[in-house]
């Protein structure tokens, strides 16, 4: 029979260990291994995972499981001392240990929910926590788990982006001492600010290129989606770029042309969301900023996927944009035109490779200016356009900045000397011959370029009148070595007649003069190949008796001689 002990309305009966059990203190323990076997084996990223969920899941867990095991041992040890419960229907045995396991069940499974079937993103309810594992795991800098969370970022770029203040596309330009006036940013705010910061880190850029490039892809898509340009990305966009640019495994050299990388190749997924929006490029600033240290040590390959990037913003930009100065394609113009700015190395060279990294840089650069000047032939030449552009300090338009890069070019060039095979290598078939012979940038805007290229080469040799200069040497002596000593009526070099016939008038009355007033300079204007016969008042071309050729052949071209004294003459 029960034993029954009743206290007023409460009556308590004792609990006997015949009673069924199906959840007790053996069957926690079981569970409980499987539990923590679950979170032993688990990786870092479904650990971080639960340390980012927006309930605080590490201390609930630990809790409840706490909770429960003190309950189902207790429960053990009433049924073994037969000790009393209150009597009733409500609870009974088999529902309380129903509870329990319920709770234990709903622990793993929540558990479980956020590791593996709905990962946490950021937000609201997780900022601090997700901002905090984010730091712990980029400090500790394991490039194993860095690959692993570059991945697993992805998940909360959209968040993040909408979350972050934008500070406008015209943040890098403000005046000194203007500053934003701006509330007081909300927490989630404020830790996303912090994380795209935090993102920055050079090794966590270096695992989203090597391993999670479509970290990079989420987080400028969504920019593009949002127009928040004004996000404080800088310092990651410039990492990310020169970590690609480093790593010749990265996206920058897979998303070359469709021949080469098939479909990727045509698409161009990443590039495309990065690049090719020249509004997001320009407010980020640093997007085409190679890394000034390792700048000079990008071999061919390297800057050909730098200029590849390059078009495709200023695609963009003269599509949409073409007549406000840009900041960005303007530095990423000075970028490239030096990057063949060491071919005085291989000056005197006699055994120089045709396909050494200088001269294949060289190559690069003269591609990258012909693509440009066909992206300008796509749009047109504007009515407007000035041709010569008189005022000094005018920063000009790209028209003037493509002239530019190509004097800056043939200015690199001309360092190249001797020996008279790769002096001529270089400067013609290289330089000259691609942007003036055989109806190369035969187009409206080339012909513009062109005209300005010929106005910028031969006021930079007339000014030597005034103030005689290396580099306007070096200027004359490239001209008269790719065009030659006498003037031509071929069709192939039409573009330079004009510019030839006025370097050669130039020669003749100013080279006798430049000579008596410093013989260096006028030295200088001789490529190999090249002398002055003083005597006789002319310079004098030899080619060497080679091939069929069985005796030397002399040209030679007569010079004014110099008027009495040495000074300076002015026009």
């Amino acid at each position: 029979m029960t034993a029954e002990h009743c206290y007023g309305f409460v009556c308590f009966i004792p609990l006997y260990t015949s009673g069924p059990k199906f959840f007790g203190f053996s069957e926690f323990l079981a569970g409980l291994a499987l539990m923590v076997l679950a979170w032993t084996i688990a990786d870092i990223r479904y650990r971080f995972r639960v340390r980012t969920a927006p309930l605080p899941l590490q201390g609930l867990t630990f809790a409840m499981v706490t909770a429960v095991g003190i309950l189902t041992l207790l429960t053990d040890l009433w049924r073994a001392e037969q000790w009393i419960v209150p009597q009733g229907s409500i609870l009974t045995p088999a529902t309380w240990q129903a509870l329990l396991g319920a709770l234990f069940l709903v622990t793993f499974l929540t558990w479980a929910w956020f590791a593996f079937i709905r990962p946490p993103v950021y937000g609201r309810m997780n900022a601090k926590r997700y901002a905090q594992a984010l730091y712990r795991i980029i400090l500790k800098g394991s490039p194993v788990e860095l690959a692993v969370i570059a991945d697993e970022f992805a998940n909360s770029a959209r968040s993040l982006i909408r979350h972050a203040t934008d500070h406008g596309e015209f943040k890098n330009y403000r005046r000194e001492g203007e500053e934003e006036q701006t509330e007081e940013p909300s927490i989630v705010e404020a830790y996303a600010n912090d994380i795209l910061l935090l993102i920055a880190d050079k090794r966590f850029c270096r695992a989203i290129v090597e391993s999670s490039p479509g970290t990079a892809l989420a987080v400028f898509y969504e920019m593009g989606e949002t127009k928040k340009y004004g996000i404080q990305v800088e310092t990651f966009a410039k990492n990310v770029v020169n970590e690609a640019l480093a790593n010749k495994d990265s996206f920058l050299f897979h998303e070359a042309e469709g021949y080469e990388s098939g479909l990727i190749g045509y698409h161009k997924p990443l590039s495309q969301a990065m690049f090719a929006n020249h509004r997001m490029v320009e407010a980020i600033g640093s997007l085409l900023d190679p890394d000034v240290c390792e700048r000079g040590k990008l071999d061919a390959a390297q800057w050909e996927a730098y200029c590849r990037v390059v078009l495709m913003t200023f695609r963009d930009y003269v599509e949409k944009g073409f007549w406000n100065h840009s900041f960005v394609l303007y530095r990423a113009k000075g970028y490239i035109e030096r990057a063949a700015f060491d071919l005085y190395k291989i000056n005197g060279i006699a055994n120089t490779a045709l396909d050494d990294d200088v001269q294949d840089r060289l190559r690069v650069v003269v591609e990258f200016i012909k693509d440009a000047v066909e992206i300008l032939e796509k749009k047109g030449v504007p009515e407007h356009l000035r041709l010569r552009v008189r005022e000094k300090h005018t920063v000009g338009n790209f028209y003037d900045h493509l002239a530019s890069m190509i004097f800056e070019v043939i200015f690199s060039a001309s360092a190249v000397r001797a020996p008279k095979d790769l002096c001529w290598w270089v400067q013609r078939n290289t330089v000259w011959g691609e942007f003036f012979y055989f109806d190369q940038l035969k187009g409206s805007a080339g012909k513009a370029v062109k005209f300005k290229v010929r106005r910028l080469l031969y006021d930079e040799v007339a000014k030597m009148k005034q103030f005689p200069n290396f580099k306007g040497a070096k200027i004359l002596g490239f001209c008269l070595n790719v065009m030659g000593l006498t003037a031509n009526d071929g069709d192939y070099d039409h573009d330079a007649r004009a510019l030839h016939k006025a370097i050669l008038s130039w020669t003749r009355k100013n080279y006798a003069w430049l000579h008596s007033y410093n013989s260096r300079i006028s030295e200088a204007c001789l490529v190999d190949g090249m002398t002055y016969d003083a005597e006789n008042l002319r310079l004098v071309k030899t080619y060497p008796a080679e091939g069929l050729r069985r005796e030397p052949l002399y040209v030679y071209f007569s010079v004014d001689p110099a008027p009495l004294g040495t000074e300076i003459l002015t026009e």
